[in-house]
């Protein structure tokens, strides 16, 4: 049965059972965040600080070099916010740079840099114009070339990746009219008909769709004998019969963003383009996401570094009466706030970054974390750095410029960087996929006794795993390192600010959240999953002790390379107590809150009880329904695909 857009129509049961198959059930390396989570405070798996070979520093700092000059010379933001529009020269100047093939292997003629290397350009890419960071990251970060590394047979790496690796710009295509983070629901078909499918559906917000030449697009594949079914990944050739983009979509930010709506009609692609099996397309979307994920908060890393610069040069010359704004304290701890967090920031993107090249540990969650947390801490980096400007703040770029003053687009930034706690995976669905990992031990040995649907004998069998997993864990939650008042003293050098102390927090506090974990799954059971507001702050504190942690490690890093060392502890220390702060604030209210409350005026808003709130103003909304009709057909609309060439 579908509904009037052609979408599935699934009970909430059967969108969770989707989701859940597609998640990387097993933990085969160890990680941080799922271990501090569970309140085990491993140290050891980050500390001393992982460090990139010297081969691979080396070719990073050559290509960052010519980037810059790049970026220098030949990128003008304020032409591409204007225009709403990357260049052609632009492109074509990335593309003989190589900077479409950052990540792609040097056999394939790729420039094969490393995570951590391949985030720094996206930085550097983004802090002059946010669109053209996100058109390589897009390209290469969720696009053809990473699930093609991680999935793709020999000889579709050797079909695609040379060709992405200089001429040839990718997208992914997964969001729908009327899907969104809801995979089950996912309408678009590929039919198999002898060597090839049958794709027909529409894409919704298909980020360098309008110019790009191979896409990545996921559809769903009837059930038939020799076809087990299910969401599965293909390469489609852009320009293939039947593919036509039908809109350049506008945004609120990012305007020279090449994202589009994609119509698949009749479109017929190679059973060798398919990616993995049948059926594994949302398993392949999620495990690229593992590592694609960072280099959004690469770009975020950039960002701060840009507000604490401006706020630092405006600050200073700026006067109110008779002193620089920087000295009045109410603009001093926003000021405080920018710095600390960007260094915090930039201390998660790089140990995160550093652990995926290295391949020892299990960073999905670090991933997700430094995700969640640098969307929405630039976010606020940046609105206090348009309140320290003032009206010069909300003013445009342009407008400044005309009227003779530095043109500094603070309010463009605020707008590109709102999207980044929408893309790949808002805020609300990063909770519960981080709440999901979090807890996943818990129900791995007492998952049967929630679960309506398993037997009595099961339930027996899931009681007495579960009693002898919390009789060995609970214990090990009431008493730890954090309560000694010399553990990690290496991190309290003489003359410098004491991070041991913060690092003893973050233990005692790694405990006492997996206790409240623990407290919540007791009393909610199977009505946890229900508890997302809940659940969402058990993430962000967590999220907070992984900043802290990353942050205390940099500082000693630094210190211990003779850079900076004193100042980043400085700015490890006046990060972590704001932190800390923050950190408080939260565990109360995983008790004292509104949820209750807040649900019942849900529901009373919900059905018109408070309509009358909403007299005595016009709605200036246009005609049109909620969601675009997306019935599959041939295309009525002209194509605006314009491949670069």
């Amino acid at each position: 049965m579908t509904g009037p857009h052609h979408t599935p129509r699934v009970s909430e049961r059967e969108a969770r059972q989707v989701a859940e198959a597609a998640r990387q059930q097993d933990w085969h390396k160890p990680s941080f965040a799922k271990e501090l989570f569970l309140g085990r405070f491993r140290l050891d798996l980050i500390h001393p600080h992982p460090l990139p070979p010297a081969e691979d520093v080396q070719r990073g700092e050559e290509f960052l070099a010519k980037l810059r000059d790049f970026c220098e010379t030949k990128i003008d933001g304020a032409l591409i916010e204007r225009e709403a529009r990357i260049p052609d020269a632009v492109i074509d100047g990335l593309k003989e740079l190589g900077a479409l093939g950052m990540k792609i292997d040097t056999r394939y003629g790729g420039l094969g840099l490393t995570q951590v290397y391949y985030n720094k350009a996206l930085a550097l890419v983004g802090s002059v114009s946010p669109a053209v960071g996100a058109l390589l990251s897009a390209h290469q970060s969720i696009g053809v070339p990473q699930p093609l590394k991680l999935f793709g047979t020999p000889e579709q790496k050797e079909a695609f990746l040379p060709r992405l690796a200089r001429t040839d710009i990718s997208a992914f295509l997964l969001t729908e009219p009327d899907v969104g983070s809801d995979p089950a629901r996912l309408a678009t078909t590929a039919v198999p008909d002898g060597d090839e499918y049958v794709l027909d559906g529409v894409k919704l917000w298909t980020t360098n769709g309008v110019v790009a030449d191979l896409l990545v697009v996921m559809a769903r594949v009837p059930k038939s004998e020799g076809h087990p079914g299910g969401i599965t990944a293909f390469v489609v050739e852009a320009a293939s019969e039947g593919v036509t983009v039908e809109n350049r979509n506008a945004f609120m930010g990012l305007r020279g963003l090449e994202n589009g709506v994609t119509r698949f009609h009749r479109v017929r692609v190679p059973a060798t383009h398919r990616i993995g099996p049948e059926g594994a397309g949302l398993k392949i979307a999620l495990t690229t996401l593992n590592t694609g994920r960072l280099s959004l908060p690469a770009m975020c890393a950039g960002a701060g570094k840009w507000c604490l610069r401006i706020a630092r040069e405006w600050s200073a010359v700026r006067e109110q009466w008779g002193r620089p704004v920087a000295r009045h304290e109410a603009v001093g701890t926003k000021i405080s706030f920018i710095a600390a967090t960007a260094f915090a920031l930039e201390a998660i993107l790089d140990l995160s970054s550093q652990l995926a090249d290295e391949d020892r540990n299990d960073i999905r969650i670090e991933a997700a974390l430094a995700k969640l947390y640098g969307s929405e801490m630039a976010w606020l980096m940046a609105d206090e750095l348009v309140q320290i400007r003032g009206g010069r703040g909300y003013e445009t770029a342009d407008s400044l410029a005309a009227r003779g003053e530095r043109a500094v687009p603070a309010e463009q930034l605020l707008r590109d960087l709102r999207i980044n706690r929408i893309f790949e995976g808002s805020t609300e669905i990063m909770h519960l996929l981080i709440a999901r990992e979090a807890v996943d031990a818990h129900l791995a040995v007492a998952g049967d006794l929630i679960d309506p649907d398993k037997t009595l004998g099961d339930k027996a069998k899931a009681g007495a795993q579960a009693t002898a997993f919390y009789a060995r864990w609970l214990p090990r939650l009431v008493a730890g390192r954090g309560q000694l008042p010399t553990a990690y003293a290496d991190f309290h050098p003489k003359g410098h600010p004491d991070l041991a102390q913060h690092l003893r927090y973050v233990e005692r506090t790694s405990r006492r959240l997996a206790r409240s974990t623990f407290y919540a799954m007791s009393r909610w059971q199977g009505r946890m999953e229900t508890k997302q507001a809940f659940l969402g702050r058990i993430v962000d504190i967590g999220a907070e002790l992984f900043a802290m942690s990353a942050s205390c490690v940099r500082a000693e890093l630094l210190r211990t390379n003779g850079d900076h060392g004193r100042a980043a502890y400085e700015l490890a220390d006046t990060f972590c107590r704001q932190s800390r702060l923050r950190v408080e604030e939260l565990f109360g209210r995983l008790w004292d809150n509104t949820d209750d409350l807040d649900r019942k005026v849900v529901d009373n808003v919900l059905a018109g009880r408070y309509t009358w709130l909403e007299e005595g103003i016009i709605d200036p909304s246009g005609d049109g329904p909620w969601i675009a009709d997306a019935t599959p057909g041939p295309s009525t609309r002209e194509n605006v695909h314009r491949p670069i060439r």
